[in-house]
């Protein structure tokens, strides 16, 4: 096993771009990375410069409160080398959570998981949709009163942010929320006194999220409008341009579905609980 340096990590983004879509959360969160966005994490591969397997998981050289939410991610074209890798470079001891894998890899995982005598749970099942070209985007007709309207997020609006969004509401949503405000993209709509209504995020793993519309202003076309800005923005500046949406929320897959992304129809992510 080897722990990837600055100039390995440039070199694991490049291969990881050819892997996609399935490979898009651990490629957007090498993409932030190697463009100086703040992490605790450490990147492992099971060989160099070959790799099969590729685990993001927490720096123990990296401080980070005790509270936060411990996360692992990866990426595996070997069922078999990710089994062994699982086993002997993920910390089973306490609670956390493994996100956007592909569901395909859950038999591995709950057989680890037994071995190690640790319970799971499974949180959620998602889609993976995407932008393979900025051409194929649907953007709404905004007139300029609107436009005008159109703003970024700032740590002022931390707490608004934090109280609607479903993982979040305590203390360790708001340092999330403070951390994503403060380090990646952020578009929002603002009313006649400054404050915002409307607004989309991008996690850590470049891909975009925390969409929402407060009640009153719904049935306006918000989410569309921000949905195409963000996408332009990230466009812009390089990002990858692609979200995950719950299997349930069919609402949002098919706003982003008619706005011209798409997905691969034989994939799912998921994300696991561990340590119950």
């Amino acid at each position: 096993m080897k722990v990837l340096n600055k100039d390995e990590l440039q070199i694991a983004e490049e291969v990881l771009l050819k892997h996609l879509p399935r490979s898009y959360k651990v490629y957007g969160f090498l993409y932030g990375v190697n463009r100086n966005k703040p992490s605790t994490s450490e990147v492992v591969v099971d060989s160099w410069p070959e790799f099969k397997v590729i685990l993001l998981r927490q720096d123990p050289k990296k401080k980070r409160p005790q509270d936060f939410m411990k996360k692992v991610s990866f990426y595996s074209t070997d069922e078999e080398v990710l089994r062994k890798v699982l086993r002997e470079e993920v910390d089973w001891s306490t609670y956390f959570i493994i996100g956007g894998f592909d569901i395909s890899h859950a038999d591995t995982l709950k057989a680890v998981s037994s071995e190690k005598k640790v319970k799971n749970r499974d949180l959620t099942l998602v889609r993976l949709l995407y932008l393979p070209d900025i051409s194929h985007l649907l953007a709404p007709d905004v007139d300029s009163q609107l436009e005008s309207r159109i703003s970024s997020l700032n740590l002022s609006h931390i707490d608004i942010v934090n109280k609607t969004w479903k993982f979040g509401g305590d203390e360790k949503g708001y340092r999330n929320i403070k951390n994503l405000i403060s380090d990646f993209p952020t578009c929002c709509i603002m009313d006649t006194q400054g404050e915002p209504v409307a607004w989309i995020l991008v996690y850590d793993y470049c891909a975009m999220g925390i969409l929402y519309t407060l009640p009153e202003h719904r049935g306006k076309g918000y989410a569309k409008v921000l949905i195409s800005n963000m996408t332009k923005k990230l466009h812009a500046e390089g990002y990858p341009v692609y979200c995950f949406i719950e299997e349930d929320n069919m609402v949002s897959y098919k706003l982003f579905q008619n706005m011209g992304f798409t997905e691969d129809a034989s994939y799912r992510a998921a994300w696991f609980e561990f340590n119950l």
